[in-house]
């Protein structure tokens, strides 16, 4: 599997490993997430999820050169880093600044792997919720679109995304890009399978990246309606492995995966070399389908997106 996506002075971006650590922690993070990744660079992770949003770069610049100086990994350019703009920097004039202070958190010179975190535009500034809805402004796709690519020529990002797009928002981008988007990420998991976003990305020869293949179960947006599946149960019973992880790896889908318990973090790497069966599969494509990270804060009643249906173009 690789990800494409270049202008032509480009070269082309390195593949996206298949499984990443995502670090959108709660509560405190600089120890946690260094320990975290550190340890899960030594049982074999060499992708790294974080955004601007998770404040969690810093920790992760550090590990991977604690890394580096203990051996583990040779050098920075053996992990995979992604990375997100906010909404608050989803500016024409802001984007390029973003991505320079996230370079200075991670102590890197660029990012693998870049992303638009979601289609919203909020006021300079607004890093934090709760959000008013004087915080929204219009989001002018074309405009950060622009100065994401201008990040791609410069370097600084081997390759660009974006978060959260509809088939619709991605045909819009698709529409005026010079450069494609390589990932969208969005959430997938068992309860929410994305069956149509992922035969649209496909013909588009854009990577789906996973996002909750768990639910997020424990988080102030997430739910228990994947962990808690009946159905999901009685198969990884039977199977003693993660079911969901596999079953969204089987897709074809790269996949993030939050734990920093190192028994978790084994296991959620375990699902490589072992298959669901066709009875498994079916049982799973008929678990009835409901989005969890619904995205509720961005819609305001004199913003651009006033229901769900407009943020999401009705696939919900």
């Amino acid at each position: 599997m690789s990800a494409t996506g270049g202008g032509a002075a480009a070269a082309a971006p390195r593949p996206v490993p298949r499984i990443g650590l995502g670090t959108a922690v709660q509560g405190p993070k600089p120890d946690p997430v260094r320990r975290a990744v550190l340890r899960a660079i030594e049982l074999g992770y060499r992708h790294f999820d974080t955004a601007a949003h998770y404040a969690t770069e810093a920790p992760i610049g550090e590990a991977v050169a604690d890394a580096v100086r203990a051996g583990s990994i040779a050098s920075r350019d053996e992990v995979f880093i992604t990375s997100k703009v906010w909404c608050a920097d989803a500016h024409r004039d802001r984007v390029l600044p973003a991505l320079r202070r996230t370079l200075s958190n991670l102590q890197m010179e660029y990012v693998d792997l870049y992303l638009v975190h979601w289609p919203v535009t909020m006021k300079a500034g607004r890093y934090s919720a709760p959000f008013t809805e004087e915080d929204f402004e219009l989001f002018d796709m074309r405009a950060v679109w622009e100065a994401m690519e201008e990040c791609h020529r410069l370097g600084l990002a081997k390759a660009i995304g974006v978060c959260n797009f509809s088939c619709k928002k991605l045909e819009t981008l698709l529409s005026f890009a010079t450069i494609p988007p390589t990932v969208n990420q969005v959430e997938i998991n068992p309860v929410w399978q994305q069956r149509n976003l992922r035969e649209f990305c496909r013909d588009k020869d854009i990577q789906l990246m996973a996002y909750s293949p768990l639910g997020a179960k424990g988080t102030h947006w997430g739910s228990d309606s994947v962990m808690d599946s009946g159905v999901l149960h009685e198969i990884a019973k039977a199977k003693g492995k993660s079911v969901c992880l596999r079953w969204v790896y089987e897709q074809g889908d790269c996949l993030i995966v939050k734990s920093f318990d190192e028994t978790r973090m084994k296991e959620n790497l375990d699902i490589v070399d072992w298959e669901l069966t066709e009875e498994d599969r079916q049982r799973i494509s008929k678990i009835p389908q409901r989005k969890i990270n619904q995205g509720r804060r961005y819609i305001t009643e004199h913003g651009q997106y006033k229901s769900l249906e407009e943020l999401w173009d009705g696939e919900i």
